[in-house]
């Protein structure tokens, strides 16, 4: 269960400093108020988004999510206290004429409520919004990276593109956070952020839901899913969409040539039509089931003998993150942060992206061998530690929070006017 935190955790460095609000150059120390941007209130990026959010200190941050109504979290976010604006012209996809109403109506926003701190979540988030901000002359601008917008897959054109991009807003950016240490070494290798601007962050999760891997809990999970004990399941937790590879894990899948092998997969997207014609093309009706959207995941996890991802990019994938609090072993590509987690034979295995076959050929070796991938499960609980839990993104929240308002104080982010920020870009490539 969400909750909203209600005091500040204790540190060990001292006293802190009152949360300052620049007005006319006065220090206040009413609450800060942070907008929260996202493309879409889902998966990953969002539960990461609401869990940051409610660890806050309300006493000392107000905090506002701009996001388009429809997202599960968006009830959530209400019922724990949390203001939320629905945003009628955001849209994950490329489109230019949507993209300046998109622009038109954060700037609104923001010269209405005129918030402290603006924080921009994803890729077309993080565009449209980081522009907005800028134009309404916000006080301080963070963007939280949920994995890169660029990877190997794309052509050389388009990733150079969108480098190109990221690189011009930052010049509007006064700090950055990342999903995992491997993507914040990228940011800064490709010289988009500054070392000394960006913070890598552990994704965070809700521990009180996870449960753990029992007799009980596995004979629970398969009622639910309306599976026997029997059978082997691979299950996975995520949007069908491109950077998922859902055809992939298709793909791997029939590879597998497991008849006493179920998979489910958890989550929908706009990918569907198109992977349901791949399921019975490929001869898995009734032996790949897409669920759709699920409120009770934890209670599902226990039911997976493996939990298995194809994605083509992550940041730090939360899915996988409870799958291994749970107990489940985990068999995922090697992309981005996901090896931080998932150490090949120790806590899991990892394929190439874009290979079913070597997907398949891991996941075979995890069905044939329980006893091994008991012994990663339980080092992957060791390995994980605390590190994720929301308390932990609060205080790097705070920390950065208290970070960008300093560099506004100190030293304005270029470019130093609304109208030079007109000249940034607005388009972004992906959610």
């Amino acid at each position: 269960m969400l909750r909203r935190r209600t005091e500040a955790t204790p540190r060990d460095e001292g006293p802190e400093k009152p949360r300052r609000r620049r007005n006319g150059g006065a220090a206040m120390t009413s609450p800060t108020r942070v907008a929260q941007v996202i493309t879409n209130f889902v998966a990953g990026a969002g539960g990461i988004t609401l869990r940051g959010s409610l660890a806050l200190d309300p006493d000392r941050f107000r905090v506002t999510i701009l996001s388009p109504r429809g997202g599960p979290f968006t009830d959530k976010a209400e019922e724990a206290g949390l203001e939320v604006i629905p945003l009628r012209h955001m849209s994950p996809t490329l489109n230019a004429k949507a993209d300046v109403r998109a622009i038109r109506e954060l700037e609104a926003h923001f010269n209405s409520r005129r918030f402290d701190i603006v924080h921009t979540h994803s890729a077309k988030a993080g565009g449209v919004g980081r522009i907005a901000a800028r134009r309404a002359g916000q006080t301080a601008i963070v963007h939280s990276f949920h994995g890169l917008p660029f990877h190997e897959f794309q052509s050389r054109a388009r990733r150079s593109g969108y480098i190109a991009l990221e690189r011009r807003l930052a010049r509007i950016t006064d700090q950055f956070l990342t999903d995992g240490a491997a993507v914040a070494a990228e940011v800064i290798r490709l010289r988009i952020a500054p070392p000394e601007r960006i913070r890598a962050i552990a994704s965070p999760i809700d521990t009180a839901d996870i449960l753990p891997v029992t007799d009980e809990t596995r004979a629970e999970a398969r009622r639910r899913l309306g599976l026997p004990t029997s059978m082997h399941i691979v299950g996975t937790v995520g949007r069908l969409d491109y950077q998922k590879a859902p055809q992939d894990f298709v793909a791997a899948i029939a590879a597998l040539q497991r008849h006493d092998v179920c998979v489910v997969w958890v989550g929908d997207g706009p990918l569907r039509p198109r992977i349901e014609k791949l399921i019975a093309n490929k001869g898995l009706v009734g032996r790949v089931l897409l669920l759709g959207e699920r409120d009770d995941v934890p209670a599902l996890l226990p039911g997976f003998d493996v939990f298995a991802m194809s994605s083509l990019y992550e940041g730090l994938p939360c899915a996988i993150v409870e799958a291994m609090t749970s107990g489940v072993p985990v068999v995922a590509t090697a992309v981005n942060s996901v090896p931080e987690v998932v150490i090949p034979g120790k806590t899991g295995l990892l394929a190439p992206p874009r290979d079913p076959e070597r997907l398949a050929g891991a996941m075979r070796y995890a069905l044939d061998r329980p006893g091994e991938l008991a012994r990663m499960a339980m080092a992957a609980r060791v390995h994980l530690g605390d590190r994720f839990r929301p308390e932990e993104l609060g205080r790097d929240l705070e920390e950065v929070y208290e970070l960008a308002l300093d560099r506004q104080h100190v030293v304005p982010s270029a470019p130093a006017s609304p109208e030079a920020a007109r000249n940034v870009p607005f388009v972004s490539p992906s959610s």
